[in-house]
């Protein structure tokens, strides 16, 4: 761990999203309290979970993200929404969630009836997987707006030698991916500009575009991914491709891991609907949020198995690389041509969205 930080002033923020992953480096990582023995994964860049062991052969893990809802969706749409991108997070581990911990920053404007919807869905994801409400803090303040309406930790527990990371993956193991790249940002865009997808894209890419809209969790990928088996019994690593996308989320889970990687830039598995949205507003859909996209390493043995094991299950996985000895660096091949791949750091669907709402407005 470096001695000291750096000055925040001296590493910038991105203009918009998540920051850089120098600014982490420098200016986070350098600075988080006390170092603890029983905390055996603690903040990374690309790594969304800790775990920390509460007892000889067991372990929690946690993971914390904003409460991001949007009531344009309609209350129901958007609470599910909150809850599974929360949730997606914590199931990578391949533990479902056991607990949360929610804090709701409210509007002023939110009414009784709109939050009792949004707690009803929150309380009937939670019974669905387990998860037991623990605790929190619920109001309304000003200065609050809609996304971004507070925040929660999920919690999850079990065995020690059953949880993974993206930290996990192996030189020789296979890359691959549930669903379709930008499935978040096509999925968003469709419910929120549903006119004008329609009028310029047809009726069908609009009907197929909004049916994306319940694919952007990747809860019962990971859990399902986890049924089959983990570490050398299959599932190495799995990450959920949020900000920058599948490509964004591949090169985290290579650095995460210390290792190289060869992504085929071709294989990369995107919806025809998801294509033309992302066309329509300018977005580039490898690189584009794609909450609902599940990134895995699985050992290469057992790549063939797991693959019939998800689709039996509804989930489509497609193999999309191969991790590699670290010096072989991080690459992609692309249109039969092999050359560095660096991540694309700002995501597309920020840029999109508030010109798209401007233009809407």
């Amino acid at each position: 761990m470096p001695k000291e930080a750096v000055l925040a002033e001296d590493v910038k923020f991105p203009d918009i999203g998540k920051i850089s992953p120098e600014f982490f480096r420098n200016v986070i990582y350098p600075a988080l309290g006390a170092r603890r023995s029983e905390v055996l994964v603690g903040p990374a860049h690309g790594v969304d979970i800790a775990v920390v062991r509460t007892s000889p052969g067991k372990v929690m893990v946690a993971t914390t993200d904003p409460i991001a809802v949007l009531p344009w969706f309609g209350w129901e749409e958007g609470a599910w929404l909150a809850w599974h991108i929360l949730a997606s997070d914590v199931t990578t581990s391949g533990f479902p969630p056991s607990y949360i911990v929610c804090d709701f920053n409210l509007p002023m404007d939110i009414t009784e009836k709109e939050f009792g919807i949004l707690w009803e869905v929150w309380d009937r994801e939670s019974k669905k997987y387990g998860a037991a409400i623990i605790a929190g803090h619920t109001a309304r303040y000003t200065g609050t707006a809609y996304p971004m309406v507070g925040g929660a930790t999920f919690i999850s527990v079990g065995d020690e030698d059953a949880y993974v990371t993206p930290q996990m993956a192996q030189p020789g193991d296979i890359l691959c991916m549930t669903k379709t790249a930008a499935v978040e940002a096509a999925g968003i865009f469709s419910r929120l500009f549903k006119s004008k997808i329609e009028t310029k894209l047809g009726e069908e890419v609009a009907r197929k575009g909004w049916n994306l809209f319940y694919k952007m969790s990747t809860v019962d990928d990971a859990l399902r991914a986890a049924e089959f088996g983990v570490r050398e019994a299959g599932v190495a690593a799995m990450h959920d491709a949020t900000e920058c996308g599948v490509i964004g989320a591949s090169i985290e889970m290579a650095e995460a891991s210390d290792t190289g990687l060869e992504l085929d830039y071709d294989s990369i598995e995107i919806y025809p609907e998801a294509r033309a949205i992302c066309e329509l507003f300018d977005m580039k859909p490898e690189i584009s949020i794609a909450e609902g996209c599940l990134i895995l390493a699985v050992k290469e043995p057992h790549f063939k198995d797991f693959k019939i094991h998800m689709e039996k299950h509804g989930i489509p996985v497609t193999g999309i690389g191969r991790f590699l000895p670290k010096p072989e660096g991080i690459t992609s091949i692309h249109s039969g041509k092999r050359e560095p791949l660096e991540h694309p750091r700002i995501d597309p669907y920020w840029r999109a969205l508030d010109k798209a709402m401007s233009e809407n407005s």
